[in-house]
């Protein structure tokens, strides 16, 4: 690469931001920026959350005495966009309106693309989001459920998963749209996907339950049980939906998320941790097995990814499940500001082209 480039990531989460620094694909500098919980619940909205948390990251940076003139792209995470195709996008007026009202879907992700294009204005260079939350590349017939108005959604982990499958092609000396690939993101919240040449042409839903269960959520629950406890008058709708998107699956069961804690139960003799965790690693094993039919069988690698991927025991008793699909690839961790950073630069070095963002969701709502 002759040209030395810039880029400044930044990755909103609920009480933090993360921002990194890298030249090229070297990272200088990361950290994780911590904000007052307190002072967020003051914010109506959490577009109103922008000046605080900017002012809260520039003076972190003025701290270490890293300044961001001369940057050559700021890249946010994006999200409350339409459903998209995969990529690395121009953060353009209407993107920028959708990030701010939450079009879709409104978390603390969608700030990205609204601080990337604020320092863009603010230092020069230009602003780009990678493979948001919205990325929708689902095919017709997966969208299908067994009722009319209640279309199966494309709501998992996009960015960490195609970054480990550009890894992992680049690793075996091929390009991630020539392969196919089974690819299981396991952390708080747990997606299964079938990437076919490129493109992820069906996934679990980890917003609206769907898939395994998760440290933090519920996965598929039987309909009717969901029905009989939502008339059943025990819990409000912010009850229920936080049972099944926040406060479900291991920390249901076991009153944790915390895997460590979890496995250092089961080592010491209790038999449910060990049920609920196994229930958990059978689960995500029979979406593995579900999405390699939707490759037809013609799977290249299945690719665990997430911070839970780091532990042994869940690592062998998946192989020992689905080694017989493909072979099992282990890349554990999160690579999502490496993902920010390297989607730019694909553009930045003529890899890639940036798309636009049109706020015309690849879908329309229509079977016909």
């Amino acid at each position: 690469m002759n040209k030395s480039y810039k880029l400044f990531t930044i990755n909103p989460g609920s009480t933090s931001t993360k921002i990194a620094l890298f030249e090229n694909d070297k990272l200088i500098f990361s950290s994780n920026v911590s904000h007052d919980a307190a002072k967020l619940k003051e914010f109506p909205q959490i577009s109103d959350q922008f000046d605080y948390r900017k002012e809260t990251i520039l003076a972190l940076l003025a701290q270490k005495n890293i300044s961001l003139e001369g940057i050559d792209a700021f890249v946010g995470r994006g999200g409350g966009l339409v459903g998209l195709k995969g990529g690395t996008y121009t953060i353009n007026d209407i993107l920028l309106h959708h990030a701010r009202i939450g079009f879709t879907v409104k978390h603390p992700a969608a700030l990205g693309s609204q601080l990337a294009y604020d320092f863009s204005q603010t230092y020069g260079g230009v602003s780009f989001v990678v493979n948001p939350p919205d990325v929708d590349e689902m095919e017709l017939v997966a969208r299908v459920s067994g009722l009319d108005d209640a279309a199966r959604e494309s709501r998992s982990h996009p960015l960490n998963q195609k970054e480990v499958g550009i890894r992992y092609a680049a690793e075996i000396g091929k390009r991630y749209e020539d392969l196919n690939l089974v690819i299981s993101h396991i952390g708080g919240g747990v997606s299964v996907t079938a990437h076919r040449k490129g493109r992820m042409v069906d996934t679990t839903d980890v917003i609206n339950g769907d898939g395994p269960m998760a440290p933090t959520r519920a996965g598929a629950i039987p309909a009717n049980a969901i029905v009989k406890m939502c008339y059943s008058g025990k819990f409000t709708e912010k009850q229920m939906y936080d049972r099944i998107t926040k406060t479900g699956g291991l920390v249901d069961h076991l009153g944790t998320s915390d895997v460590r804690e979890i496995l250092a139960r089961i080592n010491s003799g209790d038999e449910y941790a060990k049920v609920v965790y196994d229930a958990m690693i059978y689960q995500i094993c029979k979406y593995i097995g579900a999405y390699a039919t939707v490759l037809k069988g013609e799977v290249d690698a299945v690719i665990l990814t997430g911070g839970i991927a780091n532990d042994r025991y869940l690592v062998e008793k998946v192989t020992d499940m689905v080694e017989y699909i493909a072979p099992v690839k282990v890349t554990a961790g999160e690579f999502e500001m490496e993902a920010l950073a390297s989607g730019a630069l694909r553009v930045l070095t003529g890899q890639e082209e940036a798309k636009i963002y049109t706020g015309v969701p690849v879908w329309n709502g229509s079977y016909k």
